[in-house]
């Protein structure tokens, strides 16, 4: 009887076991991608254009198809990848219609590599160009989960719709501060192509190429998804800056992005104690056509506008992003002084200019990393004795001209009185 109840009570486990397992959700099966799987998704333009024979003598639209199937066998399985297309339905000559072309070929998730080849292999050359329309759709399809995020957009020409225009989207998506990033392929070696991809990747720090072999387009898209597999999800805490430092956010040890118009002052402000080093960087990016001279300037001064220290950098001609920074360590307080933190501003400005026909909005994209360390060793920085004030330098200054001209004028008489001798 014994046996049979213990029998009995075995089997029922056994049940009770096989039945969680059987209504375990999908998401926590092996192999299944976590929400914070790097995601992907490829933008391939399907225009009229893309029947053009100029890549190893096929089309341009069989060297996309070719490259696409050899970077789905190559995909990680931890990258999640989806595949949106423009111009791919619409054959008319409606440019209203033809503009709203953009769909999602396949859904972003785990790839079944039988079927997304099957959605690829259906595609022909067919409509128009609708590139801001399909960016804003892809970072739509991209926008669950905590993970990487990019689009690698493959074109063979410029934006045919004109709104909503590529280079604003691109913008517009960097200035959401989900640190998207656009790659973009150029099946073309047009100057205004590269033109108009250039300035979508330079919005989001992504990276422009001009394709003109098979090869070269499948080896580069499979690095741009490597790349999303490699890199950490490590995104910018979003800021905005005071006009004044009484008024500025306080900011902990991190990476912070923020916005700035064409000439402004930001300020922020960091709690430093007696022993410790603030060390502070800026970077800031020339998203778009700007006049030739630059600079930004990056201080840390007091509550009362005493200014510490100073990084600038300047710079000429075309750039993509321009950087400063600073270190300021406060000596250790003796016993009897006070070790309370305190307030340290950081102004952050640029004197970046544009021509009338450029947009000042959204600001230019602002990344600021800060930090404070403790400081073991006496500080080494010039500022933390004074010499940022002057008084120390001049003072060094001054004994150092005195010395040397009781040398001078020693040697002087000396060489009087050989004279003098002789």
């Amino acid at each position: 009887m014994i046996i049979k109840k213990r029998l009995a009570t075995g089997a029922l486990g056994l049940l009770a076991a096989l039945a969680c397992g059987l209504i375990s959700p999908p998401a926590a099966m092996a192999g299944e991608p976590s929400a914070d799987s790097p995601k992907v998704e490829l933008v391939l333009d399907v225009s009229g254009s893309m029947r053009a024979r100029d890549v190893d003598g096929a089309s341009r639209m069989a060297a996309a198809k070719q490259a696409f199937n050899e970077v789905l066998d190559a995909t990680p399985e931890e990258v999640r990848l989806g595949i949106r297309t423009l111009g791919a339905n619409y054959p008319g000559k409606d440019r209203e219609t033809g503009c709203q072309d953009s769909e999602q070929l396949y859904p972003v998730g785990q790839v079944d590599r039988t079927e997304a080849k099957a959605a690829v292999a259906t595609l022909s050359p067919t409509g128009w160009t609708p590139i801001g329309l399909a960016l804003r759709g892809a970072s739509k399809d991209l926008s669950s989960g905590e993970g990487t995020r990019r689009i690698v957009l493959i074109t063979d020409g410029e934006d045919s719709c004109g709104l909503p225009d590529p280079c604003d989207v691109a913008r517009e998506l960097a200035a959401q501060g989900t640190h998207l990033v656009v790659d973009t392929l150029g099946l073309t070696l047009d100057s205004k192509v590269r033109e108009q991809l250039s300035c979508i990747a330079e919005a989001t720090g992504g990276t422009y190429t001009a394709i003109q072999h098979r090869d070269q387009l499948s080896s580069r898209i499979k690095q741009l998804v490597r790349r999303s597999a490699d890199t950490p999800a490590e995104a910018p805490t979003p800021v905005q800056g005071a006009a004044q430092c009484a008024k500025a956010p306080y900011l902990g040890s991190g990476l912070y992005s923020d916005r700035e118009s064409f000439g402004e002052h930001r300020w922020y402000r960091m709690r430093v104690a007696p022993g410790q080093e603030l060390r502070a960087s800026a970077s800031v990016a020339a998203d778009r056509a700007v006049d030739p001279d630059y600079g930004v300037l990056l201080r840390a001064v007091t509550p009362g506008g005493r200014e510490l220290v100073r990084g600038s950098e300047a710079g000429s001609g075309r750039t993509d992003v321009i950087s400063s920074g600073l270190r300021y360590p406060i000596a250790d307080a003796d016993d009897d002084e006070d070790t309370t933190e305190r307030t340290v501003c950081l102004e952050l400005s640029q004197s970046f200019s544009a021509p009338a026909s450029v947009k000042r909005t959204p600001g230019l994209p602002v990344e600021l990393a800060v930090d404070v360390v403790g400081n073991d060793d006496p500080p080494a920085d010039v500022a933390a004795f004074g010499l940022g004030r002057g008084w120390v330098l001049l003072g060094v200054l001054t004994v150092g001209g005195l010395l040397v001209g009781l040398l001078w004028g020693w040697l002087a008489r000396w060489r009087v009185t050989v004279w003098r001798t002789n």
